[in-house]
């Protein structure tokens, strides 16, 4: 038996009958990473020795009958969460040694959980990018081909669930970040509603629309760790107060006489003739299951883009703004210069090329004179957008469609061409700027045998609707037990 390729379900009912103990687990996983990590390059800090000592305290608490579903479980957190004690980097060199004084307060939950923490993933430089190539340590590769991106921002956590060098890992996702990785390595990624799962410790890149969510193997999977870490929580303005239902009951609804909606404007130009056909095949299957199928129109989505990468890099900007060389992080400090100059050097010498990008069009966008016209006009159409989904909605229980264009394009491949690289996300970060909660669930393989995902989207605090949907549809296929020979 493969202990690093079980799901969370499959491995706490054996540390529950005590057939395996946690610290053998944990010493399982241990060693996948140690034979993964040079060709992937999942990790960027990993926590060995720590999660022994956890390791040994969940077979404590399960000894002890006071163990829960995710105790023992060896899990890995995205780099953005701060964590007490473990370096937090965002993948940049400007937090190269910045070890944060507290816990994200999910990462808080996780651990009164009984999380193992195996180490903290790559990822792009503060969440900016499509393919975790932007990571200022190097870039990870995809497991089920390593000519390929995994994805991202969340690639580095998406290509160690999919390796087998953690059990479930928690990523973030401003525009798609955990889904669009997720399609690509073949794993369930879950971006709950915003306000859902608190922001707090969670390092900003756009303050109204990032949201932390669950990395897995199986969308039970999901649901247990989004059982645990969503909530209220008083430390974050945003944390909406809304009760948090049983979300592993709501696994077994189903999808019969359900309406799930076909947005026509999401079966875009230039998509991979692969992604359109594996995607109808899922259709057929929901449809099989007892869903009905009706096309409806988000008329619009063709303002996405635009709208969205002007609000995400005018957030950025302002978020950005505090890494100045004085109070936390990279100081450069110029022997023969003044404070701007000790600025200039900081940020110059600390932040990666995509990271200076888009802080540069996010000022811009905010600059006197050009308000109105950018940042005034995009939160208008923003609103727009919303209202679309809502109009949706009306007609719908929940809305299926493809995840990204393509299936996973070469390392490389898009590196120099920016708006090519923007256009991956053009099918995930709409459900951001509605503040919805969307899914990824493997949906089949290209004839590269390169992973495809099927992406499902709800109503605002309706994760019990997209997490049904997406375990009928599981149940009724086998893509998500398909594993990467590495």
């Amino acid at each position: 038996m493969d202990l690093h390729y079980l799901t969370i379900t499959q491995a706490s009912d054996l540390l529950a009958r005590r057939e395996i103990s946690s610290v053998e687990l944990t010493r399982a996983l241990l060693q996948r990473i140690e034979a993964t990590e040079e060709r992937v390059h999942a990790y960027l800090t990993i926590t060995a020795e720590q999660a022994l000592a956890q390791a040994e305290a969940a077979d404590q608490r399960i000894a002890a009958g006071e163990a829960g579903p995710l105790t023992g479980i060896p899990a890995g957190i995205k780099d953005v969460l701060c964590t007490r004690g473990v370096r937090t980097t965002c993948g940049s060199k400007i937090l190269e040694r910045f070890v944060p004084p507290y816990d994200a307060t999910l990462v808080a939950r996780l651990r009164d959980a009984g999380m193992v923490m195996l180490g903290k993933h790559n990822m792009d430089e503060f969440a900016m990018g499509s393919s975790t190539e932007n990571s200022a340590y190097g870039a990870t590769h995809n497991p089920w081909d390593l000519a390929a991106i995994p994805g991202g921002s969340s690639g580095g956590s998406t290509a160690s669930v999919a390796a087998g060098s953690c059990l479930y890992a928690v990523g973030t996702d401003t525009g798609g970040s955990i889904r669009q990785p997720a399609s690509h390595c073949g794993v369930v990624g879950l971006k709950p509603t915003y306000g859902r799962v608190s922001r707090y410790g969670l390092v900003a890149f756009a303050s109204s629309l990032d949201q932390a969510g669950p990395i897995t193997r199986s969308v039970a999977d999901a649901a247990m760790v989004l059982q645990a870490i969503a909530g209220h929580d008083p430390a974050d303005s945003t944390s909406a107060p809304n009760q948090v239902p049983d979300y592993r009951a709501a696994l077994a609804r189903g999808v019969k006489g359900l309406k799930l909606g076909v947005p026509r404007e999401y079966f875009v130009e230039g998509m991979d003739p692969e992604v359109e056909q594996t995607v109808r095949r899922a259709f057929a299957v929901l449809e099989e299951l007892g869903a009905e199928l009706v096309e409806v129109s988000l008329p619009h989505t063709d303002y996405g883009l635009a709208v969205y990468y002007i609000i995400a890099p005018a957030e950025a900007s302002s978020n950005l703004a505090r890494y100045d060389g004085v109070k936390y992080g990279l100081s450069v400090r110029p022997e023969d210069g003044d404070l701007l100059d000790m600025y200039y050097a900081t940020r110059s010498q600390g932040f990666g090329p995509e990271v200076v990008r888009r802080i540069m069009l996010g000022t811009y966008a905010l600059s006197a004179g050009y308000y109105d016209a950018y940042y005034g006009k995009a939160s208008a159409v923003r609103t727009l957008l919303a209202r679309d989904f809502a109009e949706a909605f009306e007609q719908v229980d929940a809305i299926v469609s493809p995840v990204s264009p393509t299936p996973a394009f070469d390392l490389g491949q898009k590196v120099d061409d920016p708006l090519q690289m923007y256009l991956s996300d053009v099918l995930t970060l709409a459900c951001n700027l509605a503040g919805l909660p969307g899914m990824s669930l493997p949906a089949g393989l290209s004839q590269q045998g390169r992973p495809i995902g099927l992406q499902i989207i709800g109503p605002h605090f309706a994760e019990e609707t997209v997490l049904a949907v997406g375990h009928a549809f599981e149940r009724a296929t086998d893509h998500h037990q398909q594993h990467p020979s590495l």
